[in-house]
């Protein structure tokens, strides 16, 4: 098709663009006739070009689209002629001219929908670069939305300091008596090792002085929240505080694990100060064992009736029929889940306690023959035997130096037999760190 506007649409449009104009050069006689009559028969002119298809259809079909100014649309079609038309002199100050017809450059029979068709093919060719480019959108996603976290955070920051600043200020005491528990109890704990391993070169006054340091520290926090009778959790009685806060029922549990800590490092110190002769290294060790596991299976028991009484009063607090169901519940739940731990922790004290009393032994007492054979010094401590021990791999060491050496070992320290068929844990003088809590 070779336009949209029928023949005497021609001369409208000519009119509208400025082109059908009075030209004395050209209509000297005045007739008004004429030029409709030259535009007509250029418009039958541009029907009757090659390439228009002949015919009837060509001649019917309008050359509006056809006749198409400088500057128009992109879109050609075959046949399709360029016209370009100057303005009259004066007008816009050019020069007069001849009306220059230029021929558009040939398309293909489908005309624009040719062009329609080569851009969804290029769309198609993109498809595949499209696709390969989601990877990297989803992580550009990913990274705007760290972004935006992060900015978030940024704002909130000193709102969320303000908040801390808060719960600091308002639990300042618990905090800073917590901290002073702890750093007492890492430093006790470490001196207490620290002179078990000097053996008979540990300090029987500085283990003094850690004993009334440990008592003294106790006897102090009590004095001080007396009003609060945080030593009733001690022998499993309720403290005169309201259970219905959990701070104040983690509070008192926190005291009451830490005491009992500082209690039985102190019989740890007891043990330190007897002499040897009185009790050997070897003994010392089965008693710090002992010691250590005796306080972990109370320090169990402990908390059990502050928490049962913090979970019932939920149900006196809800003061109908669900509260003290939920209550009992929740207490029945806990005290299940404290009798399979209660369990646990009787099989490990059981087997302590049949280390204590039967005392096993890694080997026998070397004889002075065999000694001799050793150049009379031990591999550990590089100074003479005292009390020569045996191993089954011929082996022969200080007793308190073998014993050391088994607190935390199975083999032998030479040649890597296994003497021992697990460790002796806690006979080092050490207190466990875990905080019991629940």
């Amino acid at each position: 098709m070779l336009g949209l506007l029928r023949d005497q649409d021609c001369g409208i449009l000519a009119f509208r663009h400025g082109a059908w104009r009075h030209n004395p050069q050209k209509n000297k006689s005045g007739s008004k006739e004429k030029q409709p009559k030259a535009m007509q028969a250029n418009c039958n002119h541009l029907h009757s070009l090659p390439g228009s298809g002949g015919g009837e259809s060509a001649a019917a079909s309008p050359c509006a689209h056809a006749v198409r100014m400088a500057g128009e649309g992109p879109c050609h079609h075959p046949g399709d002629i360029r016209i370009q038309i100057s303005s009259v002199p004066g007008e816009r100050g050019e020069s007069p001219g001849p009306r220059n017809l230029r021929p558009a450059p040939q398309s293909s029979p489908q005309g624009c929908g040719h062009g329609r068709f080569r851009s969804h093919s290029h769309s198609e060719a993109r498809q595949p670069d499209e696709a390969a480019a989601e990877p990297a959108e989803n992580g550009s996603s990913s990274l705007s939305e760290f972004r935006h976290l992060f900015h978030w955070l940024q704002k909130s920051l000193p709102y969320i300091l303000i908040l801390c600043v808060k719960l600091v200020m308002q639990h300042i005491t618990g905090i800073s008596l917590g901290i002073g528990l702890l750093t007492t109890f890492m430093y006790a704990n470490k001196s207490i090792v620290n002179q078990v391993f000097l053996r008979e070169r540990c300090s029987k006054l500085y283990c003094a002085c850690l004993l009334v340091f440990l008592a003294g520290s106790s006897i102090l926090l009590y004095y001080t929240f007396q009003s609060q009778s945080l030593y009733y959790s001690l022998i499993f009685l309720n403290p005169t505080l309201n259970f219905s806060s959990f701070w104040e029922v983690l509070w008192i549990v926190g005291i009451t694990d830490f005491i009992l800590k500082f209690l039985f490092m102190g019989f740890k110190c007891l043990i330190l100060l007897v002499p040897s002769f009185v009790m050997s290294f070897k003994s010392k060790g089965y008693w710090y064992m002992l010691i250590e596991e005796l306080c972990q299976y109370y320090r169990t028991f402990v908390p059990i009736p502050v928490w049962f009484r913090y979970l019932v009063s939920y149900g006196e607090s809800g003061g109908n029929v669900t509260g003290w169901s939920l209550g009992i519940l929740l207490g029945l739940l806990y005290l299940i889940l404290k009798l399979l731990d209660f369990f646990g922790h009787l099989r490990t004290f059981r087997r302590a306690l049949q280390i204590f009393l039967t005392r096993p032994s890694y080997g026998v007492t070397a004889s002075k023959r065999q000694c001799s054979e050793a150049d009379d010094i031990c591999s550990i401590c590089q100074a003479e035997f005292q009390k020569p021990i045996l191993l089954i791999c011929q082996h022969i060491f200080c007793e308190e130096c073998i014993t050391l050496w088994f607190n935390r070992e199975k083999t032998c320290p030479l040649c890597r037999t296994v003497i021992s068929d697990h460790v002796y844990k806690w006979k080092d003088g050490a207190t466990s760190s875990h905080l019991q809590i629940y």
